[in-house]
């Protein structure tokens, strides 16, 4: 039996479907599939990118997988690892020039939770991290500036006022993530939060939000309107 998918009906086609309908159309597993380009002797491309989803549990989590964890599938050499990690630094750099020349709307931006999903879901353990604005919401820079375990990590506020103040920002917004957690804020990161706000206010630099990324979700203090509790 030949697995190829130039054997499908045209109309099925994830290719042709894509230029005829529109990108929107196609499942992750069909758009996984083109980036793809073949599957392997037993299975289809799309076969093979529905596999690594079921596999993995999400595209996120198979954009991140590890190269050991990847090639165990048959059809998935190192060729294919190295189209995957391209295709996230791709996605990554694409989400980091809108975000440095759009400004950011606080209150919903796909554009910003987009550009800290990319950069804080890989992580495996809890990362603390900045984003330096200017007076125009435009991107100064972001910078991951505390590592910790899978469930913690300790922050020095004067460290991070420091390098707010040197690459004078005019507004910030922090984020961390929750490896293997919940997009919900717990008490010690209220606290932190309202801490690292008092110490901004001195500095007159404004903290325009936390976020809070996870596997499955994200958690903004503006958004849920936390921000004016703290």
């Amino acid at each position: 039996m030949n697995f190829s998918i130039k054997h499908w009906p045209e109309q099925e086609r994830p290719r042709e479907r894509l230029i005829q309908q529109g990108a929107d159309s196609l499942s992750d597993a069909e758009l996984l599939a083109i980036f793809l380009r073949s599957g392997s002797k037993q299975h289809s491309a799309v076969e093979l990118a529905r596999m690594l989803l079921q596999h993995f549990g999400s595209l996120s989590r198979v954009l991140n997988a590890s190269q050991e964890d990847l090639c165990r599938f048959h059809g998935m050499g190192l060729s294919k690892y190295s189209q995957l990690i391209a295709v996230r630094e791709l996605g990554r750099r694409y989400t980091a020039q809108h975000l440095f020349q759009q400004k950011i709307e606080i209150t919903s931006s796909a554009v910003l939770k987009d550009f800290l999903r990319f950069e804080l879901l890989g992580e495996t353990q809890e990362v603390f991290a900045v984003l330096c604005l200017d007076a125009e919401l435009r991107k100064i820079s972001f910078k991951k500036l505390f590592y910790g375990s899978l469930n913690s990590c300790e922050i020095s506020i004067n460290q991070l006022l420091r390098y707010t103040i040197q690459q004078h920002a005019s507004s910030i917004v922090i984020a961390h993530n929750h490896p293997f957690g919940k997009a919900q804020p717990s008490q010690a990161d209220m606290t932190l939060t309202l801490q690292i706000q008092q110490a901004l206010n001195l500095a007159e630099i404004q903290l325009l939000d936390h976020c809070i990324i996870t596997q499955d979700g994200f958690f903004s203090f503006a958004e849920n309107d936390c921000m004016k509790l703290v």
